[in-house]
């Protein structure tokens, strides 16, 4: 006895469209139609424009800020279920508000829990999504979550420059494990800043764990939004002697001053994904696409199939 494959369907968020073509492509599929219409108060409605009854839907977007990003994930996730699809897969290359993911001091929301409260109350029947955070947010949502790692694009790409007397390195204590993880991959040395902030996006106080002399250094890191720590540890690497300094960072927000930052440092290069569009183009920053990757990962789910080939770490 045969068993039917449901139909899937893809449709894109505003903000992802871009990404989203090129992963549909990567998949050997069109986007869907989607109208959204908007009120003089800037109130707005998505709106599929075919069938999707039966169907398995998937809808990618990234929630990064500002909060309409969110809004609209989850507006096409009510939509979706309303009519009566029959898998709903959330696809978010980005998951915004994650660093929100306990409270680290008193009276203040755990806003990585209540967005995964939301999308699985939207419609979310599954969660694909690419470097978290922090891992254990896969544990705020009751439906599987796929997590993947950049680690698949990024590795191959930091083996091509054929590096010598590489290390890898770790802007914070709290990214150690992922730094770890890349040096075992390249049989690397590893190096770890250690620092304090005043505030959020500011940093009082930054020290350096390990020797960079005469090291090609690459910094690891799942996100870069002011970017003030990598540049800070990458100026600091060069004066303790290193060769080079390169950063890898999956999701590029890169907000204030991130692009003259990056501009005045001594950082080599920054290699990101196209999780986040980017605001403006610098010659300093590498975009290396995770289309294929999510390509893949969703034809897989599709498919019913394992995708544990797809984890280098």
């Amino acid at each position: 006895m045969s068993i039917a494959v449901t139909e899937a369907k893809f449709f894109a968020c505003s903000q992802s469209t871009e990404l989203a073509e090129k992963i549909v492509a990567a998949y050997g599929a069109k986007l869907g139609k989607i109208i959204t219409s908007t009120y003089s108060d800037g109130e707005f409605q998505p709106s599929f424009e075919e069938s999707v009854r039966g169907s398995r839907v998937f809808i990618i977007g990234s929630t990064h800020p500002s909060s309409d990003h969110l809004m609209e994930m989850l507006l096409m996730l009510d939509a979706a279920k309303r009519a009566s699809a029959r898998h709903i897969t959330a696809v978010l290359p980005y998951y915004g508000w994650a660093r929100q993911d306990r409270k680290d001091k008193p009276r203040v929301p755990i806003a990585a829990k209540l967005i995964a409260k939301m999308l699985e109350t939207a419609g979310a029947t599954r969660i694909i999504t690419m470097d978290l955070h922090a891992d254990q947010i896969q544990g705020f949502f009751e439906k599987p979550v796929d997590h993947l790692f950049a680690s698949t694009i990024f590795l191959p790409y930091v083996q091509s420059l054929n590096l010598s007397d590489l290390t890898i390195a770790s802007p914070d204590m709290g990214g150690s494990k992922r730094a770890y993880a890349y040096s075992k991959a390249l049989s690397s040395d590893v190096v770890i800043c250690y620092k304090q902030r005043a505030k959020a996006n500011v940093i009082s106080h930054m020290e350096l764990i390990g020797d960079v002399t005469g090291k090609n250094v690459v910094l690891v890191d799942d996100m870069v939004d002011t970017a003030g720590t990598l540049t800070k540890a990458a100026d600091l690497m060069i004066e303790r002697g290193a060769k080079s300094v390169r950063a890898i960072c999956t999701h590029p927000i890169l907000s204030g001053n991130a692009y003259e930052r990056l501009e005045n440092s001594k950082l080599e290069e920054l290699i990101v994904t196209d999780s986040i569009p980017l605001k403006q183009k610098s010659d300093k920053i590498r975009v290396v696409s995770c289309a294929d990757l999510f390509a893949d990962v969703m034809n897989r789910v599709h498919k019913n199939q394992s995708i544990s080939s797809n984890f280098i770490m």
